[in-house]
C-alpha cells in the first residue's frame, strides 16, 4: 500500500522520535533540502530505521535551503534538484552525488477535466507562465485540444515561493523552449515570476492547486499522484504527446551519460526519444569533502548505501527512477575520491 505525502512526513516525524526514545546510542542523520525527493527519503528513512536503529531528520525545506545549510555546514547532508556546476562545488568544497530521477508535471484544476485529458507543449506553457494567455479557452491551447470543451476561465498560476530545485528543471525546461522566457525571467532556483501567486514547497503548490478552481502549477508527480491531482500530458522534444509514466521518465534519463558528468552535474529536461517525458530531473546530495564531524558523513554515505542496494522497489512504489547499479558504482568510486577525512583517506567507500 502507497502511503500519502503527509502520511510519510509523519511516518519520518515518528522515526525521529522512536529513535531519541529507544536508541539512545543510535545515530541521527541530520539533513535538508529539496521537497522533491522528500517522499522517498522518508520511506527509506522509515524501512532504514527498522534495520539499522538509526534515524534520518531531514528538513523539506527546499533545494535553495539545502544549499545553504550544507555550504554553513549546520547539516551533515543538504538535498537539491538543481546540480552546481563542478566551478561551485569546487568553491564551496562540495561533494555532489544522484540519488533518484524523477518528472515534474503541470497540474491544472479544471472543472471536467480529468488527469491526461489536456495536452500543453513548452511554449503554450511559457506563456502561461507568462501571463500572455490568461485564459484557459486562448486560442493556442483550444489548438492543442481541439476535441476538449474548455471554459471560458481565468488562469490562476500558483508557483514556489521558496528557494526551490523543482522551480529550477521547470524554469529551466521553459527557457529550452521560450527564448521569451528565457530572456526575461531565465532559469534559477528562484526567478521574478511574471504572474501568479507563491506556495511554499511541493507540498504547498499541490494544495493551492487543489484548492483553486482554475489554476495551474508544477510539482513532483509522486506529489501529484498522492494529492490525485489533475496533471496534463505534455508535447516532447520529438513532437510527441506523452504522459508523466515511471516509462517516460526512464525513457528521458536513458540517455544520461553519467559517466562523463563531472560532479555528476547533468540536467535531464526536453531530452529526445518518442517516449521521453520532458520534465524530467535528478535530484542530488551534497556532503562537506572535509566533513568537521566525520561520524556523522559516514552515517550519512551508510543510509545511501543501504538505500540504493535495498530501495529500488520503494522508489519505484512512488514513481521515482532508480540510479542504475552502473550509476551506483561510479558514486562510490566519487565516495571514494572525493569525501576524505582529516588524514586524506576516504572515509567511506560503500559495500556494493
Amino acid at each position: 500500500m502507497k502511503l500519502s505525502v503527509k502520511a510519510l512526513g509523519l511516518a519520518a516525524a515518528g522515526v525521529v522520535a522512536a529513535g531519541i526514545l529507544t536508541a539512545v546510542s543510535a545515530a541521527e542523520i541530520s539533513g535538508a533540502g529539496a521537497t522533491f525527493p522528500y517522499p522517498i527519503y522518508a520511506k527509506w528513512a522509515d524501512a532504514y530505521k527498522q534495520v539499522s536503529g538509526n534515524s534520518l531528520n531531514y528538513q523539506s525545506i527546499g533545494s535553495g535551503g539545502g544549499i545553504k545549510q550544507i555550504s554553513a555546514n549546520t547539516v551533515t547532508f543538504g538535498a537539491s534538484d538543481k546540480p552546481l556546476t563542478p566551478e561551485e562545488l569546487d568553491k564551496a568544497g562540495l561533494a555532489q552525488f544522484p540519488t533518484v530521477m524523477g518528472g515534474v508535471v503541470p497540474v491544472v484544476n479544471l472543472s471536467g477535466i480529468n488527469p491526461g485529458d489536456l495536452v500543453l507543449d513548452g511554449p503554450t506553457l511559457a506563456d502561461i507562465f507568462l501571463g500572455k494567455i490568461s485564459q484557459w479557452d486562448d486560442a493556442a491551447i483550444k489548438k492543442l485540444n481541439p476535441s476538449l470543451s474548455l471554459p471560458s476561465q481565468a488562469i490562476a498560476i500558483v508557483h514556489r515561493s521558496d528557494g526551490s530545485g523543482t522551480t529550477f528543471i521547470f524554469t529551466n525546461y521553459l527557457s529550452k523552449l521560450s527564448k521569451e522566457w528565457a530572456d526575461s525571467v531565465g532559469s534559477n532556483t528562484a526567478v521574478q515570476w511574471p504572474a501568479g501567486i507563491g506556495a511554499k514547497g511541493n507540498e504547498g503548490v499541490a494544495a493551492n492547486v487543489g484548492q483553486t478552481a482554475g489554476s495551474i502549477g508544477y510539482v513532483e508527480y509522486a506529489y501529484a499522484k498522492q494529492n490525485k491531482l489533475t496533471f496534463t500530458k505534455m508535447v516532447n522534444h520529438e513532437g510527441q504527446t506523452v504522459s508523466p509514466t515511471a516509462d517516460a521518465f526512464t525513457a528521458a534519463a536513458s540517455g544520461a551519460d553519467w559517466s562523463h558528468a563531472k560532479g555528476f552535474y547533468m540536467i535531464l529536461t526536453d531530452q529526445p526519444g518518442a517516449q521521453s517525458w520532458p520534465i524530467t530531473a535528478a535530484t542530488f546530495i551534497l556532503m562537506q569533502r572535509r566533513p568537521s564531524d566525520q561520524t556523522a558523513s559516514i552515517e550519512a554515505l551508510k543510509f545511501f548505501d543501504w538505500a540504493y542496494a535495498n530501495g529500488d522497489q520503494m522508489a519505484t512504489d512512488l514513481d521515482y527512477i532508480p540510479m542504475p547499479d552502473s550509476v551506483v558504482k561510479l558514486i562510490h568510486d566519487y565516495w571514494k575520491e572525493s569525501i576524505k577525512g582529516s588524514t586524506g583517506s576516504p572515509i567511506y567507500s560503500g559495500s556494493m
